[in-house]
């Protein structure tokens, strides 16, 4: 069996609602590249890839001239071949390794008869369990239903995927508004579900001083993890050491060079698994390894798949026997998916680990020319912007009153606590409606504290926060601010 062709296709499927996160938005559909894997046989292998338009299209089909005649079971070679790590300077293709592995070990598995979990060592579960993944969304442009704001629908939607799909863990998606405000809709999801377990993401954009604040303050919740507070390992690190609930990331480990780095000087307590960003299945079953080995939790992550990346992490999800943590999966999102049948079903939480050979999916030809042809209609998006806030980007770490203040409809004056400032602003802006009166006065009630110099007396407002480093002298500390 030697590869004879290999195809690109980009489809573009829609969503609930567009999709909110601290970097941008997903707007309303996610864009992902099909990619197919033909032998002389005349069997097709399925692989799938983040984004599309011409450039992936081209980049895939670039690909072409080094694997056609190879073996697709010579998956190290081809690893080699295509993502030689000495000269990924020049062209960095994990991404691409990945999609091509994927339909590599599914041709394998429809060849040998068996599903790829059993290829990888064996299915330790048949069912892999998830997380519901909440965003704050826009509405759909269309009817202008689906949109997630205020806490009121946050609950609402966390309540309704519980009840139609069976979570018993949530992770709300945060750093899109004001940590304070955030802090609020976490808390009452919890509120709302106190038999669940719960995770935050705010995708790495806050300080560390905010970092350390939050962590303290969802301290007595029913945590998994927080997953990525910070960006960068040492502004991890220094979060985990004022932190006493485990960090995760899927950001600042995704290769192996990173994975050392973290056992060497723990900055990470769980390794966050994505099938795309680490290249393969296979690494992830070998970063896993290591995991076991240095006593690291280790969960399955999501990059916006479709049901054939999908399918990938129910293998690996299988195979891995310290998956400590329910997966996540933007998939719940979706309106459709194009393999046969459909979108995979979830039952109690969990999705069944495909028993067919192979992936054990397969393409649902008019579904695939239906959302391409909707791809060439609507293009791509830049996964970095806003279509709401046109030529909006990020600044991290987010400061002044974008970090600290509530955007409040209507005009309220609200007194916000940020990490270097006390600041009283007027929000003018629309977006969230007006404070409670209640959330208004605990605000106004609020009060920062300043470490002050070696034996000087503390106010007796608040105390200073544990570890305070001693070159943060007068910086005021929101999480040290006295409780109403």
């Amino acid at each position: 069996m030697k590869i004879a062709d290999v195809r690109a296709t980009p489809v573009s499927v829609p969503l609930v609602a567009p999709l909110r996160h601290a970097n941008g938005c997903h707007w309303g559909r996610f864009v992902r590249t099909i990619v197919e894997v033909e032998t002389d046989d005349g069997r097709v292998g399925l692989g799938e890839l983040g984004g599309g338009g011409e450039s992936a299209t081209a980049a895939v089909l670039g690909l072409k001239p080094y694997l056609v005649g190879r073996d697709p079971a010579r998956l190290e070679e081809m690893r080699f071949v295509i993502a030689n790590p000495t000269a990924s300077l020049y062209n960095q293709r994990t991404q691409l390794l990945a999609a091509l592995e994927f339909a590599c070990l599914d041709l394998l598995g429809q060849a040998w008869g068996v599903p790829v979990s059993d290829i990888l060592g064996g299915r330790l579960r048949d069912q892999v369990p998830f997380a519901s993944y909440l965003f704050y969304r826009y509405a759909n442009a269309a009817d202008g239903s689906g949109e997630v704001r205020t806490v009121d629908h946050l609950v609402a939607e966390a309540r309704a995927l519980k009840q139609e799909c069976g979570f018993t863990t949530h992770k709300l998606k945060g750093g899109v508004f004001p940590p304070r405000y955030e802090l609020e809709c976490y808390r009452a999801l919890a509120a709302a579900l106190p038999d669940d377990s719960f995770r935050f993401d705010p995708n790495g954009v806050w300080s560390t001083e905010v970092a350390v604040w939050f962590g303290r303050e969802i301290e007595s919740l029913n945590n998994d993890y927080l997953e990525d507070p910070v960006f960068g390992l040492h502004g991890m690190r220094r979060a985990r050491e004022r932190i006493r609930i485990p960090l995760a990331t899927n950001t600042v480990v995704v290769g192996f060079e990173q994975l050392a780095a973290n056992v060497l000087q723990t900055a990470v307590d769980v390794i966050l698994l994505d099938t795309t960003f680490w290249g393969g299945i296979r690494s992830c079953v070998k970063a896993a390894g290591i995991c076991e080995a240095f006593q690291f939790g280790v969960a399955v992550h999501s990059s916006g798949e479709l049901g054939i990346q999908l399918a990938t992490m129910l293998h690996l999800g299988a195979v891995i026997p310290n998956l400590t943590f329910a997966a996540d999966a933007h998939y719940h999102h979706l309106l459709d998916d194009i393999i046969e049948g459909g979108k995979l079903q979830y039952c109690h939480g969990a999705i069944p680990v495909p028993t067919a050979p192979g992936l054990g999916v397969k393409l649902d030809r008019d579904r695939l020319a239906r959302y391409h042809e909707s791809f060439l209609r609507l293009g791509p998006y830049p996964y970095d912007q806003d279509p709401l806030r046109p030529g909006w980007a990020p600044l991290i770490p987010p400061t002044g009153a974008s970090l600290t203040c509530r955007p409040d409809q209507g005009r309220h004056e609200t007194v916000c606590v940020g990490p270097v400032r006390r600041l009283v602003v007027r929000a003018a802006r629309g977006g969230l409606p007006p404070l409670r009166p209640q959330a208004a006065r605990r605000r106004r009630r609020l009060r920062p504290v300043v470490a002050l110099p070696a034996g000087r007396r503390r106010r007796a407002t608040g105390a200073v926060p544990r570890g305070a480093d001693p070159s943060c002298r007068g910086r005021r500390f929101p999480h040290a601010a006295r409780r109403p």
